[in-house]
């Protein structure tokens, strides 16, 4: 099942995508859903449903983030052996954690806003886990029970303010529309395997990025489990897995109407183009 949300940012609304991958509305059919949204049971509710049956969407809309606003943006560091040597950092020997600010949180087509003074704004593609159950120390056995599905999510970055304004990588990750996600929410049972993903990254038609989640350090099970030692996760928590090589630090920072198109096999496709903030 693929779900997104459609409309002005805010009010956005839930569709399913059917077989054709058209848009079909949910705002009927979600009157009879109970549940926590994007929890197990609220998913289950909506499997039932025939595509074929739900209104189509009838005009072409914005598509927003592919999940409401989360309770927690996790984010992971260096969490590709080639993306940690290019960034001159030693493989981790555990996770490295951050919290991406939710100001952050985005379109996958919105504008990415570079903020005044900034030079080294920068992009990541990553594997985005969406959490479909309270999670709180679970072993790595029992993480998947607790996953929902995917998402495509950019970790834009802001390097200068990242590693020199202090130290303190949430200067530097937070920024407004640092956090494009979506387009598509996939249920896990529509991915195979989600250490065998193909994702990249291009900028301006020029491919920057182009790897394999078969490449993490940390699998989806371990840091599922290991985030989860040191905070409840909740029904639409956003885990962002970590980024490959290719960044601009290495392949050149971004600039003002720049077009950042990136996406993972199965997941869907963002586009965003660079303006100043």
């Amino acid at each position: 099942m693929k779900l997104l949300r459609y409309g002005d940012r805010g009010l956005e609304k839930w569709g399913m995508l059917d077989k054709q991958g058209r848009v079909r509305t949910l705002d009927d059919a979600l009157v009879s859903v109970s549940g926590e949204v994007l929890s197990h049971h609220w998913l289950a509710q909506l499997a039932k449903l025939d595509p074929e049956t739900l209104p189509l969407l009838k005009a072409e809309r914005r598509i927003g983030a592919c999940v409401p606003m989360p309770r927690n943006f996790v984010c992971v560091g260096a969490n590709y052996a080639d993306h940690a040597a290019e960034a001159g950092m030693r493989i981790p020997r555990e996770p490295i954690l951050f919290l991406k600010a939710l100001s952050a949180f985005s379109g996958p087509f919105d504008d990415i806003e570079m903020p005044p003074g900034s030079t080294s704004t920068d992009y990541e593609v990553e594997l985005g886990v969406v959490m479909g159950a309270k999670t709180k120390r679970v072993s790595e056995e029992q993480a998947m029970a607790h996953v929902a599905g995917y998402c495509v999510v950019n970790d834009v970055s802001e390097r200068e303010f990242q590693t020199k304004r202090g130290g303190q990588w949430d200067k530097g990750k937070g920024c407004d529309t640092f956090g494009p996600v979506g387009p598509y929410f996939v249920t896990k049972d529509e991915v195979a395997d989600p250490q065998d993903l193909s994702l990249w990254t291009d900028v301006d038609g020029l491919r920057r990025q182009d790897s394999n989640t078969a490449q993490m350090v940390f699998n989806v099970c371990q840091l599922v489990a290991y985030v989860s030692q040191f905070f409840t996760l909740h029904p639409g928590d956003i885990i962002a897995t970590g980024t490959p090589a290719g960044v601009g630090m290495v392949k050149g920072f971004l600039r003002p109407g720049q077009e950042v198109r990136m996406g993972i096999a199965g997941l869907g496709e963002q586009r965003a183009l660079i303006v100043e903030g």
